[in-house]
């Protein structure tokens, strides 16, 4: 294992093809390309058309990029294609405007706000529970991504922006997420620009996911009425100065947090489903603590430090599957990373997938051993080995509300239901700009306790 820069290396990855470098590895093979880097350096260059990317390796290395934000800010092709859909919110917004955006948003998330976000989380996947029937095959995606947008809708607007509002948002959601990913290992700009089938519906998904936000922001501006959101939060927003967000910056955070917090919950929720439905002795032990918990009743806030187990389920599900699996940094000032110097406007990647999968990090990677995560053994691994949510002042601002939607979610299914894979059916990772399955249907048997 690396353990310092002086042994760090440096190198070029094999295998570029004149005028497109490694667009056609990457784009085919993404997630086996990237694993495949650490085996040629710590820092490796890859080439997406004519432009050199630096690829972070190395743990260490990744938690010093993430740490220094002025000097390797938000940029790259992920976060500039990424801008084009969520605008300046704070997953895009480089380090000064950002540093304004989270001060304002933060009370949003804070504990006693949480609190109360949770039993709205209980009550949306109870009401998506209650249409469920014994032996019924399900598409569990689809269920649990209509189960995070009933939460963000929910906690961001408490007003009824209605059905069909929220069934826009979901199908934009979709659309945006495959075609961002698609724009970024694109070799030229000039393919976005092509009218194909696939570049048609991102810029129609985009207009309509804009113009239902708009129509949103401008409802609750007449109103006037604070309905103790998210949305009413930015709305009454004032910084050291006195100044509000302009609706522009309030749409840039909404769309941002409704892309954000439904699609990463609702692809860890998936993933957690289906490695339960590989290891029925891990969702018996899952079963056994939420009987032993909740007994009967509904899951709370307050019993969260209490699901051990389940808690430990979604970490690992974490490491093997991060919902966010890739993202860039542009460098912004001349300076040298594992002896490497970099120059303004060089592109930077790193990959937690990469960094979970590495097996000096974790032993046997591939396979799925919650237990990794029992105090005595998470404390033996280095900083910047899990990264799931980023580190330093970039760290994701709903990290906590994520994890508790994630562990109420979970609670609630394992104690009614168990979820039964269907024989013959791959199930495989499609990255996006999130890591989702290609598909997962499953059974389901109603438990008997």
């Amino acid at each position: 294992m690396p353990t310092g820069e002086t042994v760090l290396r440096t190198a070029a990855a094999p295998g570029a093809l004149p005028l497109i470098g490694h667009a056609l590895s990457f784009g085919r093979r993404p997630l086996s390309f990237l694993a495949s880097l650490p085996a040629h350096g710590d820092l490796v260059e890859i080439r997406i058309g004519p432009r050199p990317v630096y690829v972070v390796c190395d743990p260490g290395l990744v938690r010093r990029v993430l740490h220094d934000s002025r000097t390797f800010d938000k940029g790259g092709p992920l976060m500039d294609k990424a801008r084009q859909v969520v605008g300046n919110g704070l997953v895009t917004s480089a380090s000064e405007p950002h540093s304004r955006d989270r001060v304002l948003v933060q009370p949003a998330f804070h504990r006693q706000r949480i609190v109360g976000y949770a039993a709205v989380m209980v009550q949306q996947i109870s009401e998506v529970m209650s249409t469920w029937q014994d032996g019924q095959v399900v598409a569990v995606d689809e269920l649990m991504s209509e189960t995070a947008i009933r939460i963000i809708a929910h906690t961001m607007f408490a007003a009824d922006i209605g059905a069909q509002a929220a069934a826009e948002v979901r199908r934009s959601t979709a659309v945006l997420s495959a075609g961002t990913f698609r724009r970024t290992i694109s070799p030229t700009v000039l393919l976005d620009k092509v009218p194909t089938r696939s570049n048609r519906r991102f810029e129609v998904a985009r207009g309509r996911l804009d113009r239902v936000i708009r129509q949103i922001i401008e409802a609750y501006r007449r109103d006037g009425l604070d309905h103790a959101d998210l949305l009413s939060m930015l709305l009454a927003a004032r910084d050291d100065n006195g100044d509000t967000l302009t609706d522009e910056e309030i749409r840039d955070q909404v769309i941002t947090f409704t892309l954000a917090g439904s699609e990463t919950t609702a692809h860890l929720l998936t993933w957690a489903f289906h490695l339960l439905g590989q290891h029925p002795q891990t969702r018996d032990r899952l079963c056994a603590e939420v009987d032993t918990v909740l007994d009967g009743r509904q899951p709370t806030y307050n019993d969260l430090p209490k699901l051990e187990v389940t808690g430990r389920i979604l970490t690992e599900t974490m490491r093997l599957y991060p919902p966010v699996w890739m993202s860039t940094r542009e460098v912004t000032t001349k300076t040298e990373l594992a002896g490497r110097v970099l120059h303004p406007g060089d592109t930077l990647l790193y990959s937690p997938y990469l960094i979970h999968r590495r097996a000096d990090l974790y032993p046997d990677p591939d396979h799925f051993d919650p237990d990794r995560w029992l105090p005595e053994r998470r404390a033996t691994r280095p900083a910047g080995s899990y990264i799931p949510f980023a580190v330093g002042t970039r760290r994701c601002i709903g990290d906590v509300f994520a994890t508790v939607e994630a562990t109420l979610v979970l609670a609630c299914v394992a104690a009614r239901w168990h979820l039964q894979p269907i024989p013959g059916v791959p199930v495989r990772p499609t990255p996006r700009a999130t890591l989702r399955p290609n598909t997962l249907p499953m059974r389901l048997h109603r438990r008997c306790r």
